[in-house]
């Protein structure tokens, strides 16, 4: 009987084992790129590392939006070769590049700097075809027209730009969430980060946003938002970002340097942290991390600039404002805004 069951045991491997060889098999015939493909898409990338340079370091507007013209119509038609899903595309820089962890899509994200007031993000959505073909979803970035963007579910005609850093899957019901973390650029005075949850439809069409972002846990309630944003004081920075370890996404809780607090241009971080935990389908707010237990112990306390009554301390402030204001310019990139 024993015999009998390991033999039974032994043969389930070995088909098991037959399965895997084959979906590496086929899964590596998939993402094969052809010599020929390859070097047409690498003189389109040559030409790409140009033009991403001088959409942001052109000085005149002109150019720049000429530059960004010249680029999408370029990266569209490196696009269309046969299986350009799987190419890096590494020499650009200046352009976010995510692959979801499942690999079922890649979202390009880019700034277009109109002028010191005003900019737009860019943005194109890959899915990964079966044939290697091109299913490409343009993205259009309507935040320059939105009154309030934390109240609404958005399609590709008007998506809040951002250039993502991060992206996260996670899964409630037998429905795949995709969570994007972005920068903007947002204005002279103030920058944006954004946490936005991307879903598709059953004709397989981007949704961004809905009713994921929940405060129904805090002291002070909130309504439920659509997407989460951070807008703080251009020389600061402030952190938000997923922790893979923990499973959440933390956030660095922010004050008035001025006592201000209508304007948010004078929003630097007080050394307190709030995150998000992926629960039930929502993204749950965590109004104070430092008193979240996780599995393996505390949460760090940090540098609060506010003792445990709310009181502000007025030295720490004046430090952590003079850092902020030695800081150089410049660090606009998201790779730069953990």
């Amino acid at each position: 009987m024993l015999k009998a069951f390991s033999l039974k045991i032994f043969s389930k491997n070995i088909i098991l084992l037959l399965v895997a060889v084959f979906s590496l098999a086929h899964f590596s015939n998939a993402q094969k790129i052809l010599s020929g493909d390859r070097k047409k898409i690498k003189e389109k990338e040559d030409s790409l590392q140009q033009l991403a340079a001088d959409i942001i370091l052109d000085s005149l507007t002109g150019p720049r939006m000429r530059s960004d013209s010249l680029f999408t119509r370029t990266l569209i038609r490196a696009l269309q070769v046969k299986n350009s899903f799987y190419y890096p595309f590494d020499s650009v820089q200046g352009v976010s590049k995510l692959y979801a962890p499942d690999s079922a899509f890649r979202i390009f994200t880019w700034n277009l700097q109109l002028n010191d007031y005003w900019c737009l993000q860019r943005g194109a959505i890959q899915m990964r075809t079966s044939d290697g073909s091109l299913n490409l979803i343009g993205l259009h970035d309507a935040s320059s027209f939105t009154g309030n963007a934390d109240d609404s579910v958005r399609n590709r005609n008007n998506w809040i730009g951002s250039v993502y850093y991060d992206l996260v899957k996670t899964n409630y019901n037998g429905k795949d969430f995709y969570t994007l973390i972005g920068f903007d650029n947002n204005s002279a005075m103030s920058n944006k980060k954004w946490i936005e949850v991307l879903t598709f439809d059953e004709r397989g069409a981007p949704v961004f946003g809905g009713k994921y972002f929940s405060f129904e846990k805090d002291s002070l309630k909130r309504p439920t938002q659509y997407r989460f944003s951070l807008e703080y004081k251009k020389e600061a920075r402030a952190i938000l970002k997923y922790d893979e370890d923990s499973k959440l996404i933390i956030v660095d809780h922010l004050i008035s340097e001025t006592d201000e607090p209508q304007n948010k241009w004078t929003y630097v971080p007080d050394g307190d942290y709030e995150a998000f935990k992926w629960q039930n389908g929502k993204w749950m707010h965590i109004d104070k991390l430092y008193n979240y237990k996780l599995e393996e112990g505390q949460a760090p306390v940090g540098d609060p600039l506010l003792d445990p009554k709310g009181n502000l301390d007025e030295k720490k402030l004046e430090e952590k404002s003079q850092k902020n204001r030695t800081k150089k310019n410049g660090d606009n990139f998201p790779d730069n805004q953990y």
